[in-house]
This record gives C-alpha cells, structure tokens and sequence, in this order.
C-alpha cells in the first residue's frame, strides 16, 4: 500500500530497543482505521485507507521531528456491510472490529504507552470507533482520543448538497485521490447518486439527525457512489489536503498536549 507517513514517523519502522527508548508518559501514538470496500467505477477499494494515509503522513510533516508521536500501521479493514453486494468489498464484523482495536490496546499498553488516537476515515466505523475509545480507557486506562476524516475542514467551494450527502466517491474523496494518486482514478467511469437531498424537508435522514433511517447502498445508489465526483480536480485535491493536514496537525498537538482535569 502507497504511503506517505515520514519514516521517522512510522512505528513499525522501528526495533524494539528503539521503542523501549521512547519516553512512554509522552509518547502518542495514532493507530489509523478505514475500509477496503467497493467506490463506485471511478475510485478503488482503497479509497479510505489511501485518505487516511494521504492526510496523516502530510499532517505529521507539519509536527515537530523531535516530538514522540508515530503512526501505527492501520486497520485497513473495517465494518463495511453497507457496501456488501458490490464486488471487492471486504467487510468485518462490529464484534471483529472492536475485537481488534480492544486486541491492539491491550498490547499497547503492556508496552506502557499511555497516549492512543483513533484515527477514522470510513463512515461505518465512525459509531465503533467512539465505543473502543471508551472501552480503551476503561479497560486499560489509556489516554484515548478520537480524530477523524478531515477534522473540520471547510471544503468552502463545494455546494451544500455534496458536502452533506456526497460521502462517498464524491467530489471531496474524488479530489483528494486525483491530487494523491490521479493513476488510480478512472475519470472517464463518473457516476452519480445521492441519498437524499438538503432541499427535502423530510423528518427521516439517513444519518447524523435525531431521527435517522437505516441503509445500504445498493438500496439507492446502483454504480456504488453517494455523491457527485463531476467537480473534481487534482488542484481542489491539493489544495484540500492542505486545509486537512493542519487541522489534524493542530488537531495532534492538542493532544500530545493535553492535560486531564481532576487528574483523571
């Protein structure tokens, strides 16, 4: 798999007289989760694995190169029983995915460690990934946070509709692979679906309301995407990699930083 995490920067990279050197109260380590699962015709399986690592690696550029903070190889697999009926798709278990995080923690912290960062970029894992973290610091007692996709990012010139509703294969995802990997993205095969529309005064969502349905995306969306990829440039790509990157940067530092009140 492509990466663009810095070498000094990777876990994995290192011997295990380097990490016993690490000064464990310090060190904060960012275990990375995403998918392998079907993007429309235009963007492959790889698509959230290959974000995460594309916003990562150019976010740790922007840190420090004495501070302890690594990236552990990622989860490229993840709860994508939405997407099951497309071809390629490679889906676990809610029960497998917190098996492994939980799996993970339990050797981090015989290590030591105290600091961990779940670090999402797939939409299935995001509800799994807030119950690890709470059963990590339960559990263990590790210092756990939750950071995911862009972190915030505007995304200022895309149009209301695809920023709420174009999740998947869509403009933003699109742009961030033609920047990242333009030889792995066919635009001749653009498709388009939505899931809904922001113009609907409809009480049910399909996500992130108060009142929510639940779906699968061969429910609506025959050729795989959610979204509208139509928009998308390599420049867009470029430039919203870089709004990403600080903000997780940012987003990193709070954390290597931070402090528990009541000494918790």
């Amino acid at each position: 798999m492509k990466t663009w995490i810095p070498d000094h920067r990777n876990f994995a990279y290192l011997s295990w007289k380097q990490v016993e050197a690490l000064p464990r109260a310090q060190t904060l380590l960012i275990l990375p989760t995403a998918a392998i699962e079907q993007h429309g015709h235009h963007l492959p399986l790889a698509t959230d694995t290959l974000i995460n690592n594309l916003l990562l690696g150019h976010a740790l550029e922007r840190i420090a190169p004495e501070l302890p903070i690594y990236a552990l190889p990622p989860i490229c697999y993840g709860k994508s029983n939405e997407h099951l009926g497309f071809p390629g798709t490679l889906s676990v278990s809610a029960q497998t995915f917190l098996a492994v995080v939980r799996d993970l923690g339990a050797s981090i912290a015989s290590a030591r460690f105290v600091k961990v960062v779940l670090y999402n970029t797939h939409g299935g894992n995001t509800s799994l990934v807030d119950v690890c973290a709470r059963d990590l610091r339960a559990e263990f007692g590790l210092r756990t946070f939750t950071l995911f996709g862009a972190a915030g990012a505007p995304f200022s010139d895309v149009s209301p509709q695809e920023r709420t509703y174009g999740f998947h294969a869509g403009e933003i995802e699109t742009s961030l692979l033609l920047h990242g990997v333009p030889e792995l993205v066919h635009i001749d095969e653009f498709t388009s679906n939505y899931i809904a529309r922001t113009t609907d005064a409809d009480l049910l969502k399909p996500e992130g309301s108060c009142a929510n349905f639940a779906w699968l995306t061969r429910d609506i969306a025959p050729s795989g995407v959610l979204g509208d990829p139509v928009g998308s440039t390599a420049e867009k790509g470029e430039r919203w990699v870089g709004e990403a990157a600080e903000r997780i940067a940012n987003a990193l530092l709070a954390m290597y930083q931070f402090e528990p009140r009541h000494g918790a």
